[in-house]
């Protein structure tokens, strides 16, 4: 979480200070992310973490067919949908949470008010990187458990996509997150019962949804431009 932090902050650094382009630095710096942790990873390329003990809610993961399925997974997993709703109530409930929309919707009247803009987005932009960071720790700690070079193979573009998908809305995301998750599983349900399609196939499953599911979004690009924060990705110039 320190690591993705820092990142952010270089990137919030460079765009939010500096003004530069967004999209490119992005790149730019999820492509030196992504050498950087295989230089620094070297040392632990295939190795593997001890057998962790499974976890299970007590009663509720004895329910046939519903135990396994909802109330035997990591911890983790019950902290994201904790964490959706807790979002819900910060952006919708609390001075904080509305501060941080309207540096969102309107940073000219944001900072009319006496709002720090460029600091809330910095502090913002450093959250969210500090919450990929931990996504990539559940993924080399608890989901596979080990590590490998470009093991996260594209995940984070989903991510990126689901933004989009969802219109900025947690609870959306966190469907959104599930079902292009039930797309990965799919995967390897079909593996394991010996369905004869290439395993090649099988592993794009999830990015062609992703595709099929922008392409239809943007069929109605007004119903996103309702929905997004208007002032997303324009900087902003304090003395102006």
């Amino acid at each position: 979480m320190a690591a993705g932090a820092v990142l952010a902050a270089v990137f919030g650094g460079l765009v939010i200070w500096l003004n530069t382009n967004q999209y490119a630095t992005g790149l730019a710096l999820s492509l030196f992310g992504g050498g950087f942790s295989a230089f620094a990873g070297t040392g632990y390329v295939q190795a593997r973490l001890p057998e962790q003990s499974t976890w299970v809610i007590p009663l509720l993961g004895d329910i046939p067919l519903l135990g396994p399925a909802l109330f035997r997974h990591h911890p983790m997993v019950y902290v994201t949908m904790a964490l959706a709703v807790g979002l819900i109530w910060f952006f919708n409930r609390t001075r904080t949470g509305l501060v941080v929309r309207s540096v969102g919707e309107s940073p000219e009247s944001a900072h009319a008010l006496g709002y720090p803009v460029r600091l809330i987005r910095l502090a913002a932009v450093m959250v969210g990187g500090a919450l990929c960071g931990l996504a990539g720790a559940y993924v080399s700690t608890v989901y596979t458990p080990l590590w490998v070079e470009g093991m996260i193979a594209g995940k984070g573009w989903i991510a990126l996509a689901l933004t989009t998908f969802a219109t900025w809305r947690p609870a959306r995301v966190l469907l959104g997150a599930y079902l292009f998750g039930g797309v990965t599983m799919l995967q390897f349900h079909f593996q394991g019962t010996g369905v004869n399609i290439p395993s090649q196939f099988l592993t794009m499953m999830p990015y062609v949804a992703t595709i099929v599911v922008l392409a239809l979004i943007s069929r109605n690009p007004t119903w996103i431009r309702v929905n997004m924060p208007s002032s997303i990705g324009k900087p902003f110039y304090p003395g102006s």
